[in-house]
């Protein structure tokens, strides 16, 4: 028996009768923000302290380069920031597929081409479909039996265009609300329930939309971080990591000449070759704590590593 009163088995049992589904992001990721991967995680919660469904994994869909956005720069560069994020991650995964079409892809097909591709692997009885299991797809999908349904990861802002004359088309909407569903990350305070109730078509898909408050609330977005950065304002502790040296390197956004701030990712130390005797030395030094060490280049390039003892004998010498 667990915690929960119920056997392992029965607990694998209700697992099993839980509906699958995949969570997937769609938008420019430019660049990608801390809170774009947050939301997976405040949605997988969700689900699973409901018991209602099991998210089997999470997709980062980044738009096409036509995608007509004011200061959207290329997907190769957009693609490798969100690879270097998701290194933290054992679950979410980027899908390339918008960025390789021709032209922007609208929302429908993005989620109706990896529900399609998703559920084709799992029933895949002829053994038709490649046996290469695409990067955005979890690798325990090759044991799994039934149907996926990939859902609509998004914030309430997403919801909410809804309503904006001429920027859906209603059967886009009617399409993602009845074969997918949304799954809405909230801010607290605010009321999507209530945008649900005053929209007719949202009121009819309403059992297919998710509401998730999110009690801890991140307000930086990718634009507040681009207009930061083309300011020479540091985003330190609001980008990740690897993102910020990411958009160094390549001067993205504006980010020129700022290698001379104080806010400089820490470059990794140097690693340079050596014989054996500067091994023995530096083995030697980690046994001699406290004391300066002093790294002397001779004419051909070889490195040597002096203690300060070493240095204070050789200038008695000297003066000698």
């Amino acid at each position: 028996m667990n915690s929960n009163g119920t056997s392992d088995l029965d607990t694998t049992d209700m697992t099993l009768q839980m509906k699958k589904i995949l969570l997937l992001a769609c938008g420019s990721f430019n660049p990608p923000t801390p809170m774009h991967l947050r939301i997976f995680e405040i949605a997988r919660d969700h689900f699973h302290e409901r018991g209602t469904h099991q998210v089997i994994g999470g997709i980062i869909s980044p738009a096409n380069d036509s995608y007509s956005k004011p200061g959207l720069i290329s997907s190769t560069h957009r693609c490798a920031m969100i690879k270097g994020v998701l290194q933290t991650s054992d679950w979410i995964r980027l899908s390339d597929w918008e960025c390789k079409q021709e032209n922007w892809t609208r929302t429908r097909i993005s989620l109706q081409y990896h529900q399609n591709y998703a559920n084709s692997y799992i029933n895949d009885i002829n053994g038709t479909v490649n046996e290469i299991v695409p990067g955005w797809l979890p690798d325990t999908i090759k044991d799994m039996t039934g149907n996926v349904q990939v859902k609509l990861l998004c914030g309430a802002d997403l919801l909410e265009s809804f309503a904006v004359p001429g920027l859906w088309a209603q059967e886009d909407i009617e399409a993602i609300l009845g074969q997918h569903g949304l799954v809405v990350i909230s801010r607290s305070g605010s009321n999507p329930e209530k945008f649900i109730f005053d929209s007719d078509l949202l009121t009819k898909y309403k059992n297919n939309i998710t509401i998730v408050t999110n009690w801890v609330p991140n307000e930086v977005s990718s634009t507040l971080a681009r207009r930061l950065i083309s300011r020479h304002f540091s985003v330190k502790y609001l980008l990740d990591d690897f993102v910020i040296d990411y958009i160094k390197r390549f001067e993205l956004y504006g980010a020129a000449n700022q290698t001379n701030r104080s806010d400089k990712i820490i470059e990794r130390p140097k690693i340079f070759c050596c014989g054996s005797d500067t091994l023995t030395n530096v083995k030697t030094l980690l046994n001699r704590p406290g004391q300066a060490v002093q790294i002397v280049t001779d004419t051909v390039g070889a490195h040597t590593i002096e203690h300060e003892d070493e240095v204070q004998v050789k200038k008695q010498k000297t003066s000698a």
